[in-house]
């Protein structure tokens, strides 16, 4: 190109390259086409065959069911005590654009994660009353289903264990006095994930008993802080907040120098013990979120919740199997989902904020709301509440044990449970020792790059099929293998070259979790319409239940 020409815009090329990606792929197909015809499987595998679709007879009621499930999925603390910082280290967090705006952003996610994760899942739930693992088939194949979704559904249950067991002892260990990162706290986690995995391979009917009134204690901290939080509200003021973030910036700067956390117990630094903030506890560090407009506030924002319930919103397979209708499905999601997902984060904005004036004045980037519970209740009152969260928390530790046990008794069928768990519990052990599952932001954008794209396809393929299931396919479905592959990259690149590989990105991807349910829709719709999609099998025992 000569000097002075303008550069030609880059899309042209991008998209002849994707049209070439496509007939190229399709021109491989025909010959691994024959190979999944003859060889992989002209028959329904075992997994599929014996499936029992849920009758229309054993359904229940939506309110009881799908909306008490997924309320006491976003009533976990370890979701909406990250929510003010969108999962990261950003001083002030998505408050830095006003109190009002950051409502707004949490609200927009609750609805995306509710049209978009889980509507599609649920629907298809409801209509074929299958499992996650049987309905996958349709967008992964009968051989790719069992596999994707099904055995990383079983996978990432222990990522949530560890996630559960980590927060629950950081809690517990601080009703004592111990940090985050102590002996105290590892041992409490570890006791925790071993005792939780135990309880619910073992004893898990008794767990359900007292699972149905354990989120009455989150709503009891939630209406506390609001009540003792909401008159100060009035004074929030984000100038000032961004103001006292920058005036204490280099100070922070130089303290943090060669490492990535602040002793809060450090009194001639931040004299933060008189709010009753654990000894030894780590803090963010000094980046702000503020220049990046409305559009970065709702680009974190929905990074977080949507990476967050993107596992959930897939699990709507199976939740609502129980439903009777789509009607049933949408009230279901609609209360469960969207109004509790903003009741829990809204609340905890209005916490952070309406105590934000003695937050910054001495610790400007304490950002989680538990680590405010005793500067806010007081200290009896506020150990109280982090007990209550703690115990809360215990039922959800134990069902994902039971998710994991009976997506490997599918996959791996020949070895006994107590293998793959106990594999799975070391895993969580170590994700909990090393602190891995602390860092929630992190924990939420792997599970978004991994089930983002799988909603996505999964989304596709329902449209595609007029709006129902269509069946168990033979062999690898191409698309959906296509489409997640390419989601995950772009949901979890800028994770892997900025947090693993100490790289920077080239450029920007927005609100990754959302970019690879896109990418995951978009690739799976273009190769299916390309003919790329494997045959149907039949399944005598399938059921449609008709609805919207």
């Amino acid at each position: 190109m000569g000097a002075g020409q303008t550069p030609k815009s880059g899309t042209p090329g991008l998209f002849c390259s994707l049209i070439q990606c496509a007939f190229s792929v399709r021109l491989f197909s025909t010959f691994i086409q024959p190979f999944n015809h003859g060889i992989l499987m002209s028959q329904l595998p075992d997994y599929v065959a014996s499936a029992q679709p849920n009758s229309r007879e054993n359904r229940a009621g939506w309110l009881m069911t799908t909306a008490a499930s997924y309320a006491g999925v976003m009533l976990w603390f370890a979701f909406w005590q990250d929510v003010p910082s969108g999962g990261q280290s950003f001083l002030g967090g998505i408050l830095t654009q006003g109190l009002g705006l950051a409502i707004a952003a949490v609200v927009v996610a609750a609805f995306l994660c509710h049209f978009l994760c889980y509507v599609v899942p649920g629907m298809l739930g409801m209509k074929t009353g299958l499992s996650l693992t049987v309905v996958g088939t349709s967008t992964f194949g009968v051989k790719g289903g069992f596999i994707m979704p099904g055995f990383l559904m079983g996978a990432l249950q222990f990522g949530w264990l560890s996630v559960n067991a980590y927060f629950a002892g950081m809690l517990l260990a601080g009703m004592a006095g111990h940090a985050a990162g102590s002996l105290v706290h590892h041992a409490i986690s570890i006791a925790w994930i071993v005792l939780a995995t135990f309880v619910g391979m073992k004893g898990v009917r008794y767990v359900g008993a007292v699972a149905s009134f354990t989120p009455i204690l989150p709503i009891i901290v939630l209406a506390l802080l609001l009540v003792n939080t909401i008159g100060g509200v009035g004074s929030f003021d984000k100038t000032r907040m961004v103001k006292d973030i920058e005036a204490k910036k280099p100070r922070l700067v130089e303290t943090l120098a060669a490492s990535d956390a602040l002793p809060v117990s450090d009194a001639k630094k931040l004299d933060a013990e008189k709010y009753g903030f654990i000894k030894g506890q780590s803090v963010a560090q000094p980046v702000t979120l503020y220049g990046s407009g409305f559009l970065g506030v709702l680009s974190l924002t929905c990074a977080y919740i949507i990476g967050f319930f993107a596992t959930a919103g897939a699990a709507g397979v199976g939740f609502c199997s129980n439903n009777k209708d789509g009607a049933a499905v949408q009230k279901g999601g609609l209360v469960g989902i969207v109004l509790a997902t903003s009741l829990t984060g809204i609340i905890a904005l209005i916490a952070f904020a309406g105590f934000s004036k003695n937050v910054y004045e001495d610790a400007p980037t304490l950002y989680r709301v538990t680590d405010l519970l005793q500067a806010i209740l007081g200290d009896n009152l506020g150990k109280t509440c982090m007990l209550m969260l703690a115990l809360a928390a215990f039922p959800s530790a134990c069902f994902p044990t039971v998710v994991a046990a009976d997506a490997f008794k599918t996959t791996f069928p020949k070895i006994n449970p107590l293998i793959t768990c106990g594999i799975g519990v070391l895993a969580a052990i170590i994700l909990s020792v090393t602190g891995l599952a602390g860092k929630a932001g992190d924990v939420f954008t792997v599970v978004g790059a991994s089930f983002g794209p799988i909603c996505g396809a999964m989304a596709a393929d329902y449209l595609l099929a007029g709006r129902k299931w269509a069946g168990p396919r033979e062999g690898f479905n191409l698309p959906g293998w296509i489409a997640w592959f390419f989601g995950f990259i772009v949901g979890g690149a800028t994770l892997v070259l900025t947090k693993f590989l100490g790289m920077t990105m080239p450029f920007e991807i927005p609100c990754p979790p959302l970019s690879a349910f896109i990418v995951g829709f978009v690739l799976y719709a273009l190769f299916a319409l390309i003919g790329l999609q494997s045959k149907v099998l039949d399944m005598p025992q399938r059921i449609d239940v008709e609805g919207n």
